[in-house]
């Protein structure tokens, strides 16, 4: 099972809307075939290992990180291919708590009498799928949102120069951070500011996550890398109401797709919009701020992991904070966060901090 859960992270930032699954097949002690779910949601695992295993499936046990589907979607039901490959036994690590399967899956193989156990490893796969439970569950993906910081939580001096605050081990760790997640979400003035490209370089791969900008009026200009690249990585541009016709038609020319959300008080509504998002299928979020919506995901209470990498230089007051007013009058009002992990990045600190 820890192979098949280390399988299955392979499809972290891949395989959306579909959960990241691994499969490992095992018979008479010998490991016959072995999968995971594949760029776009299929193949599915179990699919991939019983093309591997072949005749060998038969009277095999499973090893599989998510209840096996048992619907009829764009594949058929992996079910149902575990059934006619004659295998004996499935090991899954938890239920689906996708209505389409949610124990329907379980069901069918036992009816088959296939040996179905459950609950081996099943906090870390839960955790694994985090995102896709969230989506299938609440409508919302899981957040993650990364800050580099000073020693004192700025992210730019007064002038606004912020590049690099951290060094090379950092930004690499963030550039796997990206290629784990479905999608790349910043704020209009980290846009305009920075112009960035949010591509994943130089980890030898060929994916890219979706780049996606929170812009109120569209006001990004059109002269951009983000506009530029549009055609080539995919760019979703939230925005609200009060973008003109003629911004949202010039953005679409560009090869943009444009998401309408709810505003709040202060910009987009942050829930509203996370909701769209995971209307559209995705299940894991990497933001990157800026300040603005970093402060505003925070307010909602929607950010689910918090990634800080500290660099050991002292900006000051007069700089740009890493996290915008949050309007807290009383220590009781902030969010408390449980640290999970810990590392040097060469120069550089990592501290991941989760919802406590």
């Amino acid at each position: 099972m820890k192979m098949a859960l280390s399988l299955a992270r392979r499809g972290h930032g891949r395989v959306w809307p579909n959960p990241a699954v691994g499969c490992v097949i095992v018979n008479d002690g010998r490991i016959v075939g072995r999968g995971w779910t594949q760029e776009g949601g299929r193949p599915h695992a179990e699919t991939v290992a019983l093309a591997q295993a072949g005749l060998a499936a038969k009277g095999a046990t499973a090893y599989v990180t998510l209840e096996p589907c048992a619907h009829h979607g764009q594949t058929p039901p992996c079910s149902a291919a575990l059934i006619d490959a004659g295998i004996l036994r499935v090991v899954a690590a938890m239920e689906d708590s996708d209505p389409r399967v949610s124990g329907r899956g379980f069901e069918q193989l036992r009816d088959a009498g296939i040996i179905v156990e459950t609950g081996l490893c099943a906090q870390e796969a839960a955790q694994d799928n985090v995102g896709f439970f969230q989506r299938t569950e609440i409508g919302r993906p899981f957040v993650t949102l990364k800050l580099a910081l000073s020693l004192d939580g700025q992210i730019a001096t007064r002038t606004g120069d912020s590049q690099w605050i951290t060094g090379p081990n950092a930004r690499r760790a963030v550039h796997t951070l990206r290629a784990s997640h479905d999608a790349v979400l910043i704020g209009a003035g980290t846009a305009r500011v920075d112009d960035p490209s949010l591509t994943v370089r130089g980890l030898g791969i060929a994916h890219q996550p979706v780049r996606i900008v929170a812009t109120q009026s569209l006001s990004i200009p059109l002269d951009r890398t983000l506009a530029k690249t549009a055609h080539v990585v995919p760019v979703w541009l939230c925005h609200g109401s009060s973008a003109s016709e003629n911004r949202r038609v010039a953005w679409r020319a560009t090869g943009a797709e444009l998401i309408a959300c709810e505003s709040g008080d202060a910009g987009l509504a942050p829930l509203a919009m996370l909701r769209a998002l995971g209307a559209k299928g995705l299940t894991r979020v990497f933001c990157e701020g800026g300040g603005h919506l970093a402060a505003s995901l925070i307010r909602a209470d929607l950010v689910d992991r918090l990634v800080i990498h500290t660099a050991g230089v002292v900006i000051g007051a007069d700089g740009t904070a890493g996290i915008a007013s949050m309007g807290r009058d009383v220590l009781a009002q902030a969010p408390r966060l449980k640290l999970a992990t810990q590392r040097r990045l060469g120069a550089d600190v990592e501290h991941i901090w989760d919802r406590a």
